[in-house]
């Protein structure tokens, strides 16, 4: 069972998928720390001095000055703030996604585009379809040259 268990573990699609799963976890926190410390900010600034991780619904009615503050105390609260940049982190890893996927797709199109090399000819006497190595043609007995 042990050993089993190791082929499975070490079949390429295997490795494959857990480095993809790790260099895509690693991807997230970037994409989470550029919307939360550089895109966030700014856009904060401009309307208005925002803090997007700080907008809240209080649902207790006390009237918590911050999320962490309600957090602290138990109050329940609609965090729409951390949902818009959450939204935010999605619609950039989508979009990177979507654009790395449509030049994969670009890459393979060209591959196919390749003509292949032509399999059969048309004799010049009867125009038949011949095989491009033929000599003779087998409907009307003419040397091909």
């Amino acid at each position: 069972m042990l050993k089993e268990f190791k082929e499975f573990a070490l079949k390429g699609n295997m490795l494959d998928l857990a480095v993809g799963i790790i260099i895509g976890s690693a991807f997230g926190k970037i994409i989470t720390s550029l919307v939360n410390d550089i895109l966030m900010p700014p856009l904060g600034l401009l309307l208005g001095k925002v803090n997007f991780s700080n907008l809240f619904i209080d649902l207790s009615g006390k009237g918590f000055q911050s999320v962490a503050d309600a957090k602290a105390a138990g109050a329940a609260t609609i965090n729409y703030g951390l949902f818009i940049n959450v939204l935010i982190d999605f619609i950039i890893v989508a979009f990177v996604i979507f654009m790395l996927i449509k030049q994969v797709n670009k890459l393979n199109r060209k591959k196919e585009e390749a003509p292949a090399a032509p399999s059969t000819k048309e004799c010049p006497y009867c125009f038949s379809t011949i095989n491009i190595k033929a000599t003779k043609c087998p409907n009307c007995a003419s040397e091909i040259k």
